[in-house]
């Protein structure tokens, strides 16, 4: 079944949220819907991911019914494409937007953690999930802690090339984990919805 909702792309996106003052990125963003696409949580629905691009979870006010169903329909048109990209298993990394190693890195960094893991847990501590899959999330979570480490050296003034090596190991292991994550875990449960 095709979906009503389709992306606006990203730059019309970055709009939207600026004009709803809403301080999470976009790549953040996204990550969180993809996390929360592969979560388990059963009770996660894209309306408690949306609450919680906004600080205290407290989403703008919309004035009327039409903007209501403008502002839900951009984001489900997001929540779409990231399930389509889990459905067919390419999920990416952000592309970087910044010659700067530190800001890429903290960018990497908040995409992980802030994004995709934060969607995953979807505000829970605990999850029923296997042990194998636990022990990648913390690989995963291990992973974006580089990306710290890297941001702080930049920062240190270390020569930008051998952090920009870093960051491109440490994408590829983050890619092969997410992609990992998508193949054995969410793609079951996505085929049990259908």
């Amino acid at each position: 079944m095709q979906s009503q909702n389709e992306y606006i792309g990203d730059d019309k996106f970055k709009k939207f949220l600026a004009h709803y003052n809403c301080q999470t990125p976009l790549d953040v963003v996204k990550m969180r819907f993809a996390g929360a696409i592969c979560s388990p949580n059963e009770n996660l629905r894209p309306t408690d991911v949306i609450a919680s691009f906004f600080e205290n979870g407290q989403g703008p006010r919309l004035e009327t019914k039409g903007e209501a169903e403008l502002f839900f329909k951009f984001f489900m048109g997001l929540w779409d494409e990231m399930f389509a990209l889990i459905g067919f298993n390419k999920l990416k990394m952000p592309k970087e937007t910044s010659k700067n190693v530190a800001e890429t890195a903290l960018n990497r960094y908040a995409a992980i953690e802030a994004g995709f893991l934060e969607g995953f847990w979807g505000g829970l501590e605990n999850l029923n999930i296997p042990t194998y899959l636990a022990e990648v999330l913390d690989s995963l979570s291990e992973l974006a802690e580089v990306y710290q480490i890297v941001a702080k050296r930049a920062q240190k003034g270390e020569n930008p090339e051998t952090l920009r090596q870093v960051l491109k190991n440490t994408d590829e292991m983050v890619q092969k984990t997410l992609s990992f994550i998508v193949e054995n875990f969410a793609l079951s449960k996505i085929r049990q919805i259908h």
